[in-house]
């Protein structure tokens, strides 16, 4: 059994958000960049299967759409315990795009995992697109996932409540919070592993995006915050009432 883990580099979730001049493009100059959260909770789940599968699982292998800076985040990955890492060379575009480059790499495996969305632009659209290119099932929502002879028994969360479900390989599971308590942090050998595990670089294939990108907008700045003394309670309940609007 192979897993594939779909690997997002993305901006800290601390950093500034900026645009270019024009508001056209995201302004990455300064940016600490990171594994995109649910991808790296679906890596940590991926290598707990592994290490319990009693040799099942032969390989987890990472990948991503990205330029050589991403290279950074995807050792990342390897030093957490992936054993291959692959670099599709070319800048993610949106969503379509990056779901087209994936489509040409991703044959083979019995388990993707993606993560709900990123933590940029969050579109939740890459998991379940590179399901459709490749014909593959696919199931969303994915708080769980064990491997029960031979078949995946996924637990969902649904309005109300949850959901399990058994699944045949191959399968794409779109993974969201839940499906790992923490993400794994590397330890000094895995990191000293990773600088010899392989990176393979690919070069892209021809695809039209999908969409565009015309402008950004910042959203618009929070009024200054109002202080009410405790005895106050009239002022208060004037604010929330009549500016706030929230009685």
């Amino acid at each position: 059994m192979k897993i594939l883990i779909l690997i997002g580099n993305v901006p800290d979730t601390t950093t500034k958000v900026k645009f270019n001049a024009d508001r056209t493009a995201f302004d990455a100059s300064g940016v600490q960049w990171i594994i995109n959260p649910w991808d790296e909770l679906a890596l940590t789940r991926a290598m707990e299967l592994k290490e319990t599968s009693g040799g099942a699982v032969e390989a987890v292998v990472v990948a991503n759409v990205g330029r050589a800076e991403t290279e950074a985040t995807l050792r990342k990955a390897l030093a957490i315990g992936a054993d291959k890492a692959i670099r599709i060379d070319a800048d993610p575009k949106e969503a379509g795009y990056v779901a087209s480059q994936l489509a040409t790499i991703a044959a083979g495996y019995d388990l993707i995992m993606a993560g709900i969305e990123a933590a940029d632009y969050n579109g939740n659209a890459v998991g379940g697109m590179l399901a459709e290119m490749l014909g593959m099932n696919s199931v969303s929502a994915v708080s769980g996932i064990q491997i029960e002879n031979g078949q995946l028994k996924i637990n969902r969360e649904i309005d109300g409540g949850s959901q399990v479900v058994g699944l045949p390989m191959p399968l794409v599971a779109i993974v969201q919070k839940g499906i790992a308590k923490e993400p794994r942090i590397p330890a000094m050998r895995g990191i000293m592993m990773a600088r010899s595990k392989p990176l393979e670089v690919v070069q892209p294939i021809d695809a039209a995006p999908m969409t565009n990108m015309v402008t950004f907008e910042m959203p618009p700045a929070k009024a200054a915050c109002k202080m009410i003394a405790e005895d106050q309670a009239k002022d208060l309940i004037h604010l929330l009432r009549d500016e706030a609007k929230v009685l």
